[in-house]
């Protein structure tokens, strides 16, 4: 114990009255990482948070074709938010070594708070629009193909492009006009269709480039493709929005989604894919995953357990 004399003790008080108090740091606000890079054989992989939007409500969105309260039950076992959902977007590029690939463009110039980020982000990943050499569209949902234009013209002014046969042919097709999809068919209009030219119109098992293969993913939209990437050996599975959320969509792959098209047919991919990654224990990366949006499962009862990677990607 320290005993201080009484002329210690002022001594003390003196001391302290004389000290300047310092202004308190300002509030900054969250903040979190914006690009992931690591490597996969002889490849690169990069992801970019092209920025998040949170959405209140889980159900019906997640579990449409079950009750509510067991919804929220299984976000609270996860330690989750019961009333709202955060969502991200992760565009992901892939060097080859003879190719820059960008896989989806994000939101684009409409940016609404808090996305439409990947031109800005391209940067502080140390690219630039104009090294990319190839633009893989996975599906022409707005936040996918919102980022293909800018300015009325081309955002990748020297990209060749790839997207599915069945997924153009479907969203550009003037059938849709009057219909729900309209908007998308405009979309498409808009975005997808002033660069046809430079387009590749590829089917599930055809090769963007040496070492990355299409698959079919079908059911979230009628044409979605997945892709399964290797180098040197080492595999990744980018699945789009074959899933959509980390938890939800990966220990009740039954569930619906409100955005799958064909809810039936996107559970049955879900699970297809799914199981690949777990049964082959390879990496894979999703478009609405956490970010870096990068990770394994491990089946567990009806579904999957989701572990995010930490250095197995590094070594």
């Amino acid at each position: 114990m320290i005993n201080l004399t009484r002329r210690a003790a002022l001594c003390v008080l003196a001391a302290t009255a004389a000290t300047p108090v310092l202004a308190k740091a300002p509030m900054l606000g969250p903040l979190r990482p914006m690009e992931n890079r690591v490597k996969l054989g002889g490849f690169e992989v990069t992801t970019i948070l092209d920025g998040t939007c949170a959405r209140e409500g889980l159900h019906p969105m997640f579990g449409g074709n079950a009750d509510a309260d067991e919804v929220s039950a299984l976000a609270a076992a996860n330690g989750l938010p019961t009333g709202a959902a955060e969502f991200t977007f992760t565009p992901v590029i892939v060097n080859t070594g003879a190719e820059l690939i960008l896989f989806d463009t994000d939101n684009g110039e409409g940016r609404r708070p808090g996305r439409g980020l990947l031109r800005a982000q391209l940067g502080a990943a140390g690219y630039a629009p104009e090294d990319i050499d190839v633009v893989v569209i996975t599906h022409n949902h707005p936040d996918h193909i919102g980022g293909m234009m800018e300015g009325g013209a081309p955002a990748f002014p020297t990209a060749r492009y790839v997207t599915g046969q069945v997924e153009y042919d479907f969203w550009s097709s003037e059938d849709r006009v009057g219909t729900k999809a309209e908007g998308l068919y405009t979309m498409t209009k808009n975005m997808v269709t002033p660069v046809a030219d430079k387009m590749s119109f590829i089917q599930p098992g055809d090769a963007v480039a040496s070492g990355i293969e299409a698959v079919g993913a079908f059911g979230h939209t009628p044409g979605m493709m997945g892709y399964h990437i290797e180098s040197e050996g080492k595999r990744l599975m980018l699945i789009a929005d074959a899933a959509n959320h980390y938890v939800l969509s990966m220990q009740r792959p039954d569930w619906h989604f409100g955005f799958d098209a064909d809810k039936d047919g996107a559970v049955a991919g879900r699970k297809k894919l799914m199981g690949m990654i777990a049964d082959d224990k390879i990496p894979f990366t999703g478009y609405h995953l956490p970010f870096p949006a990068v990770g394994y499962l491990q089946a567990k009862g009806a579904g999957y357990d989701y572990t995010p990677a930490s250095y197995q990607l590094n070594l």
